[in-house]
């Protein structure tokens, strides 16, 4: 009896510390180059429209990587709106700490919040589109880019 009372303790200890995910996907390129013309789309339905939200793009890429930031065109759908086209420079490295997101050996992964402040959404489905803007194409080492909406937590 003690063990179960034990084991549904560290379950519910646990599902309370986890994030309130709501949805996250990346698109791999192949032999880790980005082409221009190559423009990741990602597909969500939002059904809770009491909650705040924060929205980020996920990047991995090699240590090779060779710059300190990576520039997007994010078209962004929200249901009943026209797209919204937005040029966004995402800062990967400083000259102080090198790279800002986690890695291991010489991969690494950048979560960037692209909202300024937890939003609303409004109910129903949701289309973004990465498309790389920087000078070189293709761009090397770069893994994989995605999207990732999290809800805030109260």
């Amino acid at each position: 009896m003690k063990s179960c009372l034990l084991f549904i303790a560290v379950v519910l200890f646990f599902s309370s510390c986890s994030t309130l995910d709501v949805f996250e996907k990346s698109t791999s390129f192949n032999k880790h180059e980005w082409k221009t013309n190559e423009k990741p789309t990602f597909n969500f339905t939002i059904l809770d429209t009491v909650s705040l939200y924060n929205i980020y793009v996920v990047v991995r890429h090699d240590d090779a990587y060779h710059y300190n930031n990576l520039w997007l065109n994010i078209t962004t759908e929200a249901p009943g709106s026209k797209p919204i086209n937005q040029q966004v420079e995402l800062t990967l490295a400083n000259n102080a700490k090198g790279w800002l997101g986690t890695g291991m050996d010489d991969i690494f992964d950048h979560r960037i919040r692209i909202t300024n402040a937890p939003i609303k959404l409004k109910k129903g489905d949701y289309h973004f589109s990465l498309q790389h803007i920087m000078r070189e194409d293709p761009l090397p080492y770069v893994l994989s880019v995605g999207i990732r909406v999290e809800k805030v937590q109260p």
